[in-house]
């Protein structure tokens, strides 16, 4: 919708870039153009506005196949108004001078002629086809529908130009369809259990091979640690042996050291005992030497000095006497004692 502002007496009309504006006064047109903007008189002026940008328009129509199937027939055309000098003249595209209203529906006329135009080749199409034919031949309704509106003299007429024709989709019945869909899920489902079926197995072979591996695992582990136990007896025995033989030469080194300090002591004892034997050896043959030497003294000395020793001798070896009282008796005795054993020598 064009923009009208209202200044005194004047309007100012100011179109968009999308759409066509005719100023006509006493039936001339004085300017035509897109995204025009001028002032005009409301009171003469006849304002004309006709959108050139394109147009999607849905169409969605039922049609009957050859087999008595009703289907429903999903569309889009896309138009748009080429001429828009030719579509002035032939539909009311006026517009209130004062307020820039459209005053008619010119766009509803040109829909309702397209979608007529749209479902005749479609309808003549599918009348023609069963219905499992007919879901399946969108293209040819689409190419049906396509050329009928790009040939379509009435159109020309009216200054639209069809851009486009899709057919978005053919469809029978829920229920039909329902029915239709059964054979191709029930394909599917089969695929699908086979497809479990054999991933189910695949999974059971992956988990057997797991398994095996396991398997296999367990029996290297057992082996692997049978010879760890088997090398750690063979070391445990290696070292039982090896202390042994530390052992033995240990004590064959005390038994031999032992044996060389019984020869030594044995060898010292008897060199002591050796030493000891000449040094009494010694001391008898000085003792006796001594002896002999005394009794040489003796031998010459005379008989009262040996008798004076004697008595010195005699009176060592005494214990102590405190007082001791001699009788003329008792000397005369001991000298006649001394005399008898000096004569006898």
């Amino acid at each position: 919708m064009a923009d009208v502002s209202k200044r005194f007496f004047l309007r100012h009309l100011r179109s968009t870039p999308t759409n066509w504006v005719r100023h006509s006064v006493r039936g001339r047109a004085k300017r035509e153009g897109i995204g025009l903007a001028f002032w005009y008189r409301p009171l003469t002026a006849v304002l004309s506005e006709v959108p050139v940008d394109d147009r999607e328009l849905p169409l969605l129509f039922h049609a009957r196949t050859s087999d008595f199937t009703d289907v429903t027939v999903q569309a889009t055309v896309t138009y748009r108004v080429a001429d828009p000098a030719v579509a002035v003249g032939r539909l009311d595209f006026s517009i209130d001078p004062y307020q820039g209203k459209a005053r008619a529906r010119p766009l509803d006329q040109i829909a309702t002629l397209l979608a007529e135009l749209a479902q005749q080749p479609a309808l003549d199409l599918l009348t023609r086809l069963p219905l499992a034919e007919a879901l399946s031949e969108v293209a040819a309704v689409r190419e049906a529908v396509s050329a009928a509106l790009g040939n379509e003299p009435r159109l020309s007429d009216l200054g639209v130009q069809v851009v486009s024709a899709r057919v978005v989709a053919i469809r029978p019945e829920p229920e039909l369809e329902r029915a239709l869909q059964t054979p191709t899920r029930e394909a599917v489902q089969v695929e699908a259990d086979r497809a479990t079926f054999a991933r189910r197995a695949q999974a059971v072979e992956q988990e057997r091979g797991i398994a095996e591996n396991e398997l296999q695992n367990k029996i290297e582990l057992a082996r692997r640690e049978q010879q760890l136990v088997e090398q750690n007896g063979a070391n445990t025995r290696r070292k039982a042996e090896l202390v042994a033989a530390a052992q033995l030469v240990e004590a064959q080194g005390r038994a031999e050291r032992e044996k060389l300090l019984n020869a030594a002591e044995a060898e010292k004892e008897q060199l002591l005992a050796e030493a000891k034997a000449a040094g009494v050896r010694a001391l008898g043959v000085a003792q006796g030497e001594a002896e002999a030497a005394k009794l040489a003294a003796y031998r010459d000395l005379p008989a009262e000095v040996l008798r004076g020793l004697a008595l010195r001798e005699l009176a060592g070896q005494l214990p102590e006497i405190g007082q001791l009282t001699v009788t003329p008796d008792v000397v005369t005795g001991l000298l006649a004692r001394f005399g008898a054993g000096s004569s006898d020598h």
